[in-house]
């Protein structure tokens, strides 16, 4: 039994598990809490005082439910808000005096072939499929098939930075949208042309909010990756998009540190869904903690 817990730019993931007898990862404990830890300073490379509190009063929590389970084996692993960090060393220094807990700090390309060894657990490549996990401070994107990685890249386009970049309007207008998606354009949009596949696989987060909202019910998917009915999948982003904050907090489908976000999120999902051409679209419970789990 061991913990895992992904320092997201938006969310802190905690996971404890096991493996079972038949391979699978046997999840005991699993749950996330919404630190922000990119607000109001992940554009000037720094980790803001009030952020810093709450990552240390949410692993602090954290480390106290492993505990109480009797768990030792605990693996931090830090993603793009702490490794663009100047002062990601106040933090990482802090948390091992308080908590005696080490995070390790990743790569973006480390961070992708931990999602794809996630992934991966949850699917058989028929045919090769771009991996999408939309971060808080970075977008993975990962072209793989059953044998493995085939091309990847990680690019500083998360919803977090984006929607402290610019000052859309509420809900965005067809301008804002154009802006954003000339943002991604110059970005990423020749990599993702590149890639020559039809089927995007969404990593876990913000496409199993995508999924509760197209059925109104939990993403239990036990372990293995859900394929969505593309015209469906493209009308709800659509209905995310159009939508206005009040309307999404009123949504008991959309988690709380996801509320402001979601149109932001649902417009990349969408125009790289334009620049693949995609066919298909899959939704996959696993991404980076249950790759690290894996022993990535």
């Amino acid at each position: 039994m061991k913990a895992l817990i992904d320092l997201g730019t938006n969310t802190f993931n905690l996971m404890i598990a096991e493996m079972a007898p038949d391979g699978q990862i046997r999840t005991l404990h699993s749950e996330k809490e919404g630190v922000a830890l990119g607000m109001g300073g992940i554009h000037e490379k720094r980790i803001t005082s009030d952020a810093m509190e709450r990552a240390v009063v949410c692993l602090t929590r954290y480390v106290a439910i492993c505990q109480s389970k009797g768990v030792k084996d605990i693996r931090a692993i830090g993603t793009s808000a702490i490794r663009d960090a100047e002062n990601r060393s106040e933090l990482i220094q802090r948390v091992q005096d308080e908590l005696g807990l080490h995070i390790e700090v990743i790569s973006g390309l480390a961070e992708a072939q931990l999602i794809y060894c996630g992934v991966h657990q949850t699917m058989d490549f028929e045919e090769s499929g771009v991996i999408m996990d939309i971060g808080g401070g970075s977008t993975e994107f990962i072209l793989a098939d059953e044998e493995g990685v085939i091309d990847m890249d990680s690019f500083n386009i998360g919803v977090s930075r984006i929607y402290q970049l610019f000052n859309f309007s509420d809900p965005m207008s067809t301008e804002d949208i154009q802006t954003l998606e000339n943002y991604l354009e110059s970005a990423c949009g020749s990599f993702l042309r590149s890639l020559n596949s039809h089927m995007l696989i969404g990593a876990s987060g913000s496409f199993e909010t995508f999924f509760e909202l197209m059925h109104e019910r939990p993403f239990i998917a036990e372990g293995r990756a859900h394929e969505v009915q593309y015209d469906h999948f493209m009308d709800m982003l659509h209905r995310i998009i159009a939508s206005s904050q009040a309307e999404r907090d009123e949504n008991p489908h959309i988690i709380a540190i996801r509320k402001r976000m979601a149109p932001l999120a649902a417009i990349k999902t969408r125009w790289v869904l334009r620049q693949l051409q995609a066919k298909r679209i899959f939704i996959s419970p696993y991404s980076l903690k249950e790759g690290a789990f894996l022993g990535g």
